[in-house]
């Protein structure tokens, strides 16, 4: 009698079932499929890509828009009437979208790789739409409250752009290999010739792209300007609460030409610093005048506005994160703070020797300084003993009367106007948001003798750009930062960038090729084997997506009846 007792043996693929299991819940062998994908899933492998390729640009332009988050928050107090930080939200659900969308990438590659059907589950089809619209109702809504912080990108690209390019370059190579693999294997002709044009025009493409890329750090090293000054915006306001003394103090241990302050006129005309248009923020405003706490700041008198605390909310709000690491007897220096008017600034101004950049908020109609409020600001300013050259007169209302009356301010434009205009007003200084002025405006300016400072600058990236750029000065929230660099980032001459693009593109060449080659030859002597000898030698265990490995054991055991 013969006995037939048959064995099947799977090779373990632990690997295979975690890739198709978490991309496609398929964790059983029965229920993958090595046949072309569908329709339906190729569009959404498409859906995939576009939603991660916009997440992407989403994600970096929040990483370098970092510089301005504090500028973002204060656009949503003035919206909302409240302070929060809200680019944590942000960021967390940004960086959490941004790490599931690159695993289903990844997943999706790996199984182009070795040849599994795409099929990505219902659940994940959900996850991508939630993160498709999140983006772009985020882009939207950044489009409408923030639209000028998009130059950010441009503006980052000259500082990254270089760094970009070859990583993008290492990126695209290494694609090279799964591109080789599937032109290898397919037997379809059209499909060959579609996928081998789009990605040698891709990677064309990105040997080219040095072309179209321009930074300021591009250049000799002779011809590198002096570094520029920095002026404290507002103080130090990462350090101190914005617009008080202790602010201005820290700022003047920091190394820095100037202080920059936003003025604004009390009831009873008194000049103070205060950059809101209410006291609800940055002072106890709704505890002693809980009635009043919606009232412009200029409503109300000096006498009244001595009586507010404006250091508790820094240590309450801790809008930069520094609050935390403040000792016991700075937090108490920090709460003690009270409104700083301008009258006591001049005279920290006038001991440190020191300029001062002034902005004026103009009282609204019906307040009774509505019309005096420049001329009372400039009577403080003569009054507190100051040299003329030390101010920075940044008001374009009146210029004609401040020009007569005090000649030797440094009078400053904050609109981008044509050298002949600002020649013609006497403007000798422009102060312009830092996306306002191309390396080319700040060297037609400085060609005719008009100083440039741009704000508000402070990731060091970017004060390393307006740097190579030729800016002559800069004003910052973080002159603590910004002391710290004590020269550009990074600065190369053209020739060793032309240097590094070319042997990037060669060595990425060379690498392709290879890659190419290796994957003809694999596949071509994949192909001399016979299938027989594939599925049945123990000796030859060589994976295939075309074969499933089975082995089957008979055993014969002859017994007597």
């Amino acid at each position: 009698m013969v006995k037939h007792q048959p064995l099947q043996v799977y090779e373990r693929q632990l690997c295979l079932s975690c890739l198709t299991g978490i991309y496609g819940c398929r964790w059983k062998r029965y229920q993958r499929s090595h046949d072309d994908t569908t329709k339906w899933e190729r569009l959404w492998s498409m859906i995939l890509f576009g939603t991660f390729s916009l997440l992407l640009v989403w994600f970096y332009f929040w990483l370098e828009a970092h510089n301005d988050y504090n500028e973002f928050n204060w656009l949503l107090y003035n919206r909302s009437g409240e302070w929060s930080d809200g680019t944590v939200p942000i960021l967390a659900t940004t960086a959490a979208g941004f790490t599931y969308l690159a695993l289903l990438m990844i997943l999706a590659l790996c199984h182009i790789a070795v040849g599994q059907q795409l099929n990505l589950h219902w659940l994940h089809k959900i996850g991508v739409t939630i993160a498709l619209l999140t983006t772009i109702t985020g882009v939207i809504y950044v489009s409408q409250i923030w639209c000028e912080e998009w130059d950010i990108i441009s503006v980052s690209l000259q500082a990254t752009g270089p760094f970009l390019h070859i990583g993008a370059l290492a990126a695209i190579t290494a694609l090279a290999w799964l591109v080789a693999g599937q032109l290898a294997r397919s037997e379809r002709p059209r499909f060959q010739v579609v996928v081998a044009l789009l990605y040698l025009a891709v990677l064309l493409g990105l040997y080219m792209a040095p072309l179209s890329i321009s930074s300021p750090c591009i250049m000799q090293r002779d011809g590198l300007k002096a570094r520029p000054a920095v002026i404290g915006q507002r103080g130090a306001p990462m350090l101190a609460p914005e617009n008080t003394l202790l602010s201005f103090q820290k700022a003047l241990h920091m190394n820095i030409v100037g202080l920059q302050a936003d003025v604004a006129i009390s009831l009873d005309g008194v000049p103070f610093l205060m950059r809101d248009r209410t006291l609800r923020r940055t002072t106890d405003v709704r505890r002693l005048f809980p009635e009043r706490q919606h009232d412009d700041a200029s409503s109300f008198n000096w006498t009244d506005l001595r009586t507010l605390n404006a250091g508790r909310w820094f240590l309450q709000d801790d809008p930069y994160w520094t609050v935390r690491r403040m000792s016991e007897q700075q937090r108490r220096l920090v709460g003690n703070q009270t409104v700083c008017s301008l009258e006591q600034l001049l005279q920290l101004v006038l001991r440190a020797n020191r300029s001062i950049l002034l902005t004026l908020h103009r009282p609204p109609q019906g307040h009774p300084h509505h019309l005096s409020w420049v001329n009372l600001t400039l009577a403080t300013v003569l009054q507190s003993g100051i040299a003329q050259h030390q101010v920075v007169w940044a008001v374009d209302w009146d210029r004609e009367l401040v020009k007569q009356e005090v000649p030797a301010f440094q009078q400053t434009s904050m609109r981008k106007q044509p050298v002949e205009a600002l020649q013609q007003d006497g403007v000798s200084r422009l102060l312009l948001r830092y996306n306002q002025a191309t390396a080319q405006d700040v060297r037609t300016y400085t060609a005719s003798n008009l100083s440039v400072t741009l704000y508000t600058v402070n990731e060091p990236w970017l004060y390393s750009l307006l740097w190579c750029s030729g800016v002559q000065s800069v004003s910052s929230e973080a002159p603590q930062v910004l002391k710290k660099v004590l020269s550009p980032l990074w600065l190369m001459s053209p020739h060793e960038y032309c240097l590094i693009w070319v042997t990037t593109d060669l060595v990425s060449f060379a690498l392709v090729l290879g890659i190419f080659v290796f994957q003809k030859w694999k596949m071509s002597g994949m192909r001399s084997y016979n299938p027989e000898q594939i599925m049945l030698s123990a000796a030859v265990r060589r994976s295939s997506r075309d074969v499933n490995i089975m082995k089957e054991k008979l055993i014969f055991s002859g017994q007597p009846q």
